[in-house]
């Protein structure tokens, strides 16, 4: 099986580092373990992962605070795994720098599955001209989208918003981290603003937009494009 690159586990459950290390050995990546923030972030920087996943309550530290010394110079994927699911620990997490989340008890399926998204992601380089989603095609460099070939007629914010989603596809983004993206940072607490405009722009690019299966809402954190097929 090829090294699909090595993946730093930072997590004081040795039962959870043996699972992990056991699933994702299995499927080609080579693990590196840390039962603690201080070993974690010596860890990160010795063993240069393609993604890093995070508990949140570890033994010295809190994970928040570990992520937030990661985010100073590691800007590959960190997926945060915690048995904590309050939305205020999941968009903390989020608006630091986390690019996704997952709550223990977890599938592994689904954990295999965001670390592909994740790591493709990351190592894609620059953006794809083009973006592609169905019947919905998203050209990046002329500003311009289509739907059934036909181009769709929006406002310059409302592709802002439509491209930062895109572009992010399978990753959950906040209200503070879209806000700030296409508005800035004077309307990062402006949700209704922002519901206003995805519900535009559902209008424009749904098929049914009461139904959504592009823009789709992750109940009080923020919004996920769906992952392209």
């Amino acid at each position: 099986m090829p090294n699909e690159g090595n993946i730093l586990i930072i997590d004081d459950e040795v039962q959870i580092r043996r699972l992990l290390e056991i699933t994702l050995s299995a499927s080609g990546y080579l693990i590196s373990e840390a039962a603690t923030g201080k070993e974690g972030l010596v860890q990160a920087a010795t063993t240069h992962p393609v993604l890093i996943i995070l508990d949140l309550g570890l033994p010295d530290a809190d994970g928040l605070d570990i992520l937030k010394k990661l985010r100073e110079w590691y800007f590959k994927p960190v997926i945060i795994l915690s048995v904590r699911n309050a939305e205020d620990d999941i968009i903390n997490a989020l608006d630091l720098g986390a690019n996704d989340y997952l709550t223990k008890p977890f599938r592994t399926g689904e954990l295999l599955a965001r670390i592909r998204l994740a790591i493709r992601q990351s190592q894609s380089g620059v953006d794809k001209p083009i973006l592609v989603f169905g019947s919905l095609s998203i050209d990046l460099p002329n500003h311009i989208a289509r739907k059934n070939n036909e181009i769709l007629k929006l406002t310059s914010t409302e592709f802002s918003l439509l491209a930062l989603l895109a572009k992010n596809e399978g990753r959950v983004l906040t209200h503070t981290q879209i806000l700030k993206e296409v508005w800035g940072y004077g309307y990062t607490e402006q949700t209704q603003y922002l519901r206003v405009f995805v519900a535009q722009l559902r209008k424009k690019i749904e098929d049914d937009p009461s139904r959504p299966k592009l823009l789709l809402t992750e109940s009080g954190i923020g919004y996920r494009f769906a992952e392209s097929s």
